[in-house]
């Protein structure tokens, strides 16, 4: 399944300026959704309610970060929320792929040591290849 969100500043909802994917399949390592494009405050909430809708109670959610291109401050309260909220169904919150900027931010916010760092051993799961 994709989902494919951007804002425009008249308030419509489009494949514009702030592209937003979202890739979901089961795999051994529980439920893995990969984030492509940019996490912002005109789409944050959609990547929340995309989580929350497929995670099953005491999951283990894997977001692989690796095609992230930006992140801002409702993006990390985002993953902020999920991990407490899938820690609090028995579940848990794994990122794949944290790097660049994100990193960055995670370090200077404090959430690094908080959210769990992913990777996956062996060869990765299958999924959309990127040039």
């Amino acid at each position: 399944m994709h989902v494919h969100i951007a804002y425009r500043p008249s308030g419509s909802l489009a494949r514009a300026a702030s592209p937003l994917t979202l890739e979901h399949r089961r795999h051994a390592a529980g439920l893995v959704i990969t984030v492509l494009g940019e996490v912002d405050m005109t789409n944050a909430a959609v990547l929340e309610q995309y989580v929350r809708e497929h995670a099953s109670p005491g999951e283990r959610v894997v977001l692989d970060m690796t095609m992230l291109t930006f992140i801002d401050s409702s993006g990390l309260r985002v993953l902020e929320n999920l991990h407490v909220a899938l820690r609090h169904a028995g579940g848990s919150l794994h990122l794949k792929g944290v790097h660049g900027v994100l990193a960055r931010l995670m370090e200077i916010t404090g959430l690094l040591p908080i959210l769990n760092m992913e990777s996956f051993t062996g060869s990765p799961p299958p999924g959309p290849t990127r040039p």
